[in-house]
């Protein structure tokens, strides 16, 4: 049961890691630069975010490791908090089922969201874990809009408009609007 347990831990660990953008990408200072406008920052922003969403989930996590480190019953509790995200509600194929009852996903991340934030209140870290991860994105939020997006890979599913471009120029002949009869 141990090895299954720490196995699975292990495949999904690798399974992110894996899913991270190269970090010489993610660092390329030539790829830094200033935004020219409001709107190409924007731009940058939701773009970089989209890509690179698994190196800012794992800076923002070692950030947080760091901060906790301080505090032993802390990290206890967290790591307890971190496998009960991980059985009830990453790691699960099937619906969670408990005596009988078929509980949602969206239940059961709520609950656990309640664990988490009732655990940062009972261990006293809330306002250092809350400041570090204000600090923290606040540093993501300033990469991911001076880092350029030219030489990112772009396809229609990362890009945060793209259910709006697949049906920017083909869209449906009988809703185009003419009105010259009005």
């Amino acid at each position: 049961m141990a090895n299954q347990v720490i196995s699975g831990i292990k495949e999904t660990a690798q399974s992110i890691t894996g899913a991270a953008r190269p970090w010489g990408d993610f660092l390329d200072l030539s790829a830094f630069s200033f935004p020219s406008s409001i709107a190409d920052a924007t731009t940058r922003l939701t773009q970089n975010l989209t890509h690179f969403r698994i190196n800012y989930s794992i800076i923002l996590s070692i950030l947080l490791a760091l901060t906790l480190i301080t505090r032993p019953i802390a990290i206890l509790a967290f790591v307890a908090v971190g496998l009960a995200w991980f059985f009830l509600y990453f790691a699960r194929e099937e619906p969670l089922s408990i005596f009988g009852f078929t509980i949602d996903d969206g239940v059961v991340a709520v609950l656990l969201i309640g664990l988490s934030i009732g655990s940062l209140v009972t261990t006293g870290v809330w306002l250092r874990a809350l400041t570090t991860v204000g600090f923290g994105v606040l540093v993501l939020i300033l990469h991911a809009s001076l880092r350029g997006t030219d030489d990112l890979v772009s396809d229609d599913l990362e890009s945060p408009y793209g259910p709006m471009l697949s049906t920017a120029g083909g869209g449906n002949d009988g809703a185009r609007g003419d009105y010259s009869g009005i």
